[in-house]
């Protein structure tokens, strides 16, 4: 079963992070949640990126990059918006990778390196019309590691959410996280 080091999004480690954690480990996998936020957890975007950025988003991807130095290096890293930063950072950089799981996000490879590593497996999960990820260009970033990596993949779901996939959250679409959740297993069972 995989190890996987998992990043919580810009409203922190909510519950519904946790319950996605559960169903990974419940089919086996061992999943590490770390707080970023020091148990703080936000309404909004928009209170979240304020407090993101009083703290500072490199101190933010350092702090990920920090937490990682207590596993062995074979791990599966994952993130869900802005954890997607410290997870596509390790991916990218900490030899020994599994795999990459980037949900809602996704940066220019250049930002850590010169190109995705050949030997790390990705997944990048995204709404076809969410304002950040489509809109922010995240989406092309994913588009390009999916032409150049031998195996990576984009899945686009219906809609306009960003938070799709966290159960505790009014955007919630339960048919696109089955979906991701069935995808992001079925990754796993590969990168043992």
């Amino acid at each position: 079963m995989a190890d996987v080091l998992l990043f919580h999004h810009i409203l922190g480690l909510t519950q519904g992070i946790e319950n996605f954690a559960d169903t990974l480990r419940a089919a086996g996998h061992t999943v590490h949640t770390p707080d970023l936020f020091d148990g703080r957890t936000f309404g909004s975007i928009e209170e979240g990126s304020e407090f993101a950025g009083s703290v500072g988003w490199g101190t933010l991807i350092d702090r990920g990059v920090a937490e990682a130095e207590g596993f062995p290096t074979d791990l599966v890293y994952a993130g869900f918006s802005l954890g997607v930063l410290p997870a596509q950072k390790l991916a990218q950089t900490r030899p020994g990778a599994k795999g990459a799981l980037l949900f809602y996000s996704c940066v220019p490879v250049e930002e850590f390196g010169d190109a995705w590593p050949a030997s790390v497996p990705v997944q990048i999960h995204g709404m076809d019309n969410d304002e950040f990820f489509v809109g922010d260009g995240d989406v092309e970033a994913a588009r390009a590691i999916v032409e150049s990596a031998p195996d990576a993949e984009l899945f686009l779901y219906p809609g306009d959410d960003h938070y799709f996939a966290d159960s505790t959250l009014p955007t919630y679409d339960a048919g696109a996280a089955k979906l991701l959740t069935e995808r992001v297993l079925q990754f796993l069972a590969r990168a043992n």
